[in-house]
């Protein structure tokens, strides 16, 4: 079966991500649209020119890329390994908002739980006056 260059980077980006590659995670993180877009571009020509019939799951377009180093863009392999650090940030930044935002929320949002989207949108209300800590866990998840 033969995929677009697109589909190839999309898939092979979750698979990458699923994997758990990590880099050094910025404070800035993009979103999965961005990710995949960033590495359509990047490294699109080198999946469909190296890799074209790579099983993508289980880390094979990894391993794949890995294994042609030599022969790939150096701008994708900084790029995917930029996409999956920053990736790994959001997720990270998604699991401690309920931790970064506990006293915001209860100073701020009375009565709405953890898991609601409704404290979410209290808190993203109140960012004139919630901590720079739970504004910069919103952000980093993405939530704002």
């Amino acid at each position: 079966m033969r995929f677009s260059s697109r589909g190839l980077v999309r898939a092979g980006f979750a698979a990458g991500l699923l994997l758990g590659l990590a880099g050094a995670a910025s404070a800035q993180t993009i979103s999965f649209s961005e990710a995949g877009a960033l590495l359509a571009q990047s490294c699109g020509k080198d999946i469909e020119k190296y890799c074209p019939k790579v099983n993508l799951g289980g880390g094979a377009l990894k391993d794949c890329l890995a294994q042609r180093a030599d022969k790939i863009n150096p701008q994708c392999i900084t790029d995917y390994k930029t996409v999956v650090a920053s990736l790994d940030a959001r997720l990270a930044a998604q699991a401690a908002v309920t931790k970064a935002c506990r006293g915001d929320a209860t100073q701020f949002c009375q009565g709405m739980v953890p898991g609601d989207a409704h404290l979410l949108s209290c808190l993203n209300a109140a960012k004139k006056v919630v901590s720079k800590r739970c504004t910069a866990a919103i952000t980093n998840a993405g939530w704002n």
